[in-house]
């Protein structure tokens, strides 16, 4: 099972495949997208291409992405949320199954904790995924992580 962990944002916007073999998780890829400081129509154009060709190239079985929970900035939050729209419309226009998960949900299932620090996090999904370094930025470990969040929940299916 190939899972997409997105960690959405609109300055910055985290994702991470990987792929679970029975109890066995492997990373395919991982990245950040980036979008320049333009207007916004403009900015949620670039995810929603940069998605579509992310999607193709690593053809995901299923998506999953953090749960957005109102911060003290308004605006910021706000703006987070129109790339998480984008994010879902992708996502349905290629018919994958979704799922969310707040943030102490998956701190909870990757480090044991859900009251987990950034490195407690960042360190257990470089052990889980056998990865050299732990990744960064940040965006990008929160997207693995919620993509090996996702992954323990789904059936050990062994392919073969």
């Amino acid at each position: 099972m190939r899972v997409l962990g997105i960690d959405p944002g609109l300055e910055r916007l985290g994702w991470g495949v990987i792929d679970k073999t029975g109890s066995k998780l492997t990373p395919v890829a991982f990245g950040v997208l980036q979008t320049p400081r333009v207007e916004l129509p403009s900015r949620l154009r670039l995810i929603e291409e940069s998605l579509q060709e992310l999607m193709g190239a690593h053809q995901p079985d299923c998506v999953a992405t953090e749960r957005l929970l109102f911060s003290v900035n308004k605006t910021t939050a706000m703006d987070v949320a129109k790339a998480l729209g984008v994010v879902l419309l992708v996502t349905a226009r290629t018919h994958l199954p979704w799922r969310e998960y707040s943030p102490p949900e998956v701190k909870r299932a990757v480090v044991g904790n859900g009251a987990a620090d950034k490195k407690q996090v960042q360190f257990m999904v470089t052990k889980l995924l056998g990865l050299e370094k732990p990744p960064r930025p940040d965006d990008v470990a929160d997207a693995l992580a919620i993509a090996i969040c996702h992954s323990m929940q789904l059936p050990a299916v062994v392919s073969g």
